[in-house]
């Protein structure tokens, strides 16, 4: 009996620390910037410890070469990015030459579909004003007056549409899935 309870245990502890690790990564993958461990656990709401063992965790499966991805770590901070191996290859691919960061800004706004700057510059930090500044120029996306308010609206051009090939109807199903 005390068998099956220890295993319900540990299988528990390990489902929260895959949780944990999914958490972590998504948070350094949307921000897109250096973010502390404090933050980490503050956004996920684990201890440090937990917070260290999952980056540890995360550190072995990016060291693999087979990963396009590297844990960066910078003044007490830790950040997701592309291996610099990689940075000439993606360059090329990436269209308009926007930058990957700001492909992650206009994927947070496409996902929205509508979304306060506000709101934005929260998910991505501040380095999101320097984004939708390139993106505006671009003339990716849209920004209007927040009627009560004073942030204003972010949402998609008919540019975007055109030159990424997506369709309203596919961007609808990506936050239907999202609900």
């Amino acid at each position: 009996m005390n068998k099956i309870i220890i295993k319900e245990f540990i299988k528990k502890e390990t489902d929260e620390q895959i949780a944990l690790i999914t958490k972590i990564e998504a948070v350094l993958y949307i921000k897109g910037r250096p973010i502390s461990k404090k933050s980490l656990s503050e956004l996920t709401g684990a201890d440090i410890n937990s917070v260290n063992n999952a980056i540890n965790e995360l550190k072995l499966k990016y060291s693999k070469s087979s990963s396009a991805l590297d844990l960066i770590y910078t003044d007490h901070s830790i950040s997701l990015e592309l291996k610099n191996n990689l940075n000439d290859f993606v360059e090329d691919l990436l269209p308009a030459e926007l930058k990957t960061a700001v492909l992650r800004t206009l994927a947070t706004i496409a996902i929205r579909k509508k979304i306060l700057q506000s709101d934005l510059i929260i998910l991505r930090g501040s380095s999101a004003y320097d984004h939708i500044k390139d993106l505006l120029d671009k003339s990716f996306i849209v920004k209007r007056k927040q009627k009560d308010g004073r942030s204003y609206w972010l949402s998609l051009s008919e540019k975007f549409f055109q030159t990424f090939a997506v369709s309203h109807e596919f961007l609808s199903k990506v936050g239907d899935s999202k609900k």
